[in-house]
């Protein structure tokens, strides 16, 4: 018998090794080590959104979908997700709508999705995160905590 899920996820994505692009595994670092409502969330990282993430949303009470952006605004935006279909559903990676939509596919409607996108400058592989990409960071986290407190 499987163990009960976290009611929260925090799925975030990138890679640590291309500058901006850590900026998603960055933040689940901070919000756990701030260590906020422990008991009802879960983390997740990985390199990007690929269809078995769609049973990561199985019995999620609301999710929490972080990644870095070049074209948001500074610092971060964030956006209620709905389902939709799109090409990235043929493609090793997805967007976060086309997750969604897998998942209404295969279980149902979707437990409440928002993407916290944090803006990013530069994706250079070996770079580190630039100035600008961190202090945006600091602030999508404080966002972020205060949804984990909600």
């Amino acid at each position: 018998m499987s163990a009960t899920p976290a009611s929260l996820l925090v799925l975030g994505w990138g890679n640590r090794s291309r500058g901006d692009d850590a900026l998603g595994p960055l933040c689940l670092d901070r919000l756990r080590e701030l260590g906020l409502n422990a008991a009802r969330v879960e983390y997740l990282e990985d390199y990007q959104l690929q269809i078995e993430h769609a049973l990561d949303l199985q019995g999620r009470s609301s999710v929490l979908l972080v990644d870095a952006s070049q074209s948001c605004a500074a610092p971060f935006e964030v956006t209620p997700l709905a389902p939709a279909l799109d090409a990235s559903l043929r493609s090793h990676a997805l967007t976060p709508a086309a997750l969604l939509h897998l998942y209404g596919e295969l279980h149902g409607t979707p437990p409440p999705c928002t993407l916290l996108a944090i803006r990013g400058e530069r994706f250079e592989l070996g770079a580190p995160p630039s100035a600008a990409a961190l202090r945006n960071l600091a602030a999508a986290v404080q966002w972020a905590a205060a949804w984990l407190q909600a």
